[in-house]
């Protein structure tokens, strides 16, 4: 495996940053997690214009154009002879002082990790997710905007502790107002009748690439796909209800809070929109 870290690459275990560095100091960054199937990066394009867009909304300059960062994925894919596997794209605020203040940082640090990922255990994805709710709530928008995807996950991790001691994989999160805004690492849908449901990104949802390509297949297979403000009663009296995520992929969620979900099993809508997935996934995206 080679590591990208500006312009050179590294083997695992030379590859290092600087202590100095805000990404490590102060969370200061931002970053993509990106899929490779059958030899292609899927929805490259897409996570490198969120990656840009995170960056453009805290003022964090990227050393260099779209077009190259592309580039210097696909590279890094091929240099670490990846052709199925999980890419993490990172790009902080870079070297600076020990004080808070970015304009000590002169120069953005990238570094691309090209490598493997399984978020959960392949019984899940057969049997379905047991979920709870958790206390921690979603970022608001006046504070971290959570459409930011920023190297400071502490959110979401503080709301992943509660899930492990919960004895759960995920957590459902809420926001401010108490809406649905989605899980700790994914998106969150749910099936009602021919409905396709998913928290709106003003609830608190990211703006997540395999959310937007399952909304797209739910379209695709005649549901009608919306995005109102949901509560923990949607929920819980769902059809059925799956995660998604560039990692997680499509995961079925057959219990949230102890109430059981629909039939109790990952239910007809989820796994037919695995299937469609799955195709999308081995025939589309950025050639490596």
């Amino acid at each position: 495996m080679k590591i990208y870290i500006d312009g050179k690459y590294y083997d695992e275990h030379k590859a290092k940053v600087s202590v100095f560095d805000h990404g490590l100091l102060y969370g200061d960054g931002v970053f993509e997690g990106i899929r490779a199937y059958n030899g292609r990066v899927f929805k490259l394009a897409e996570h490198i214009e969120r990656l840009y867009c995170s960056a453009k909304s805290i003022l964090l300059k990227i050393p260099m154009p779209p077009a190259d960062m592309v580039r210097a994925v696909v590279q890094t894919c091929r240099k670490s002879k990846l052709r199925d596997g999980y890419i993490r794209l990172l790009v902080t605020r870079g070297v600076g002082s020990l004080g808070l203040n970015p304009h000590k940082c002169p120069r953005a640090t990238v570094v691309i990790i090209a490598d493997k990922i399984q978020l959960y255990p392949p019984e899940y994805y057969e049997r379905g997710l047991d979920i709870i709710t958790v206390a921690t709530t979603r970022n608001l928008h006046s504070a971290l905007n959570p459409a930011i995807k920023s190297l400071n996950y502490l959110n979401n991790i503080l709301a992943k502790i509660e899930a492990l001691n919960g004895g759960c994989e995920e957590a459902i999160m809420l926001n401010a107002e108490g809406f649905v805004a989605e899980c700790t690492g994914d998106n969150i849908f749910i099936v009602k009748g021919d409905r396709l449901l998913t928290p709106p990104l003003s609830a608190g949802a990211l703006y997540g690439i395999t959310r937007s390509v399952v909304m797209d297949l739910g379209r695709g297979q005649g549901l009608e796909v919306g995005e109102p403000n949901l509560t923990r009663h949607d929920m819980f009296n769902a059809d059925e209800c799956f995660l998604t995520g560039t990692g997680a992929e499509i995961i079925p969620v057959v219990k949230i809070d102890g109430r059981v979900i629909g039939a109790g099993k990952p239910g007809a809508v989820t796994r037919k929109l695995e299937g469609e997935y799955r195709k999308l996934t081995q025939v589309s995206g950025e050639p490596i």
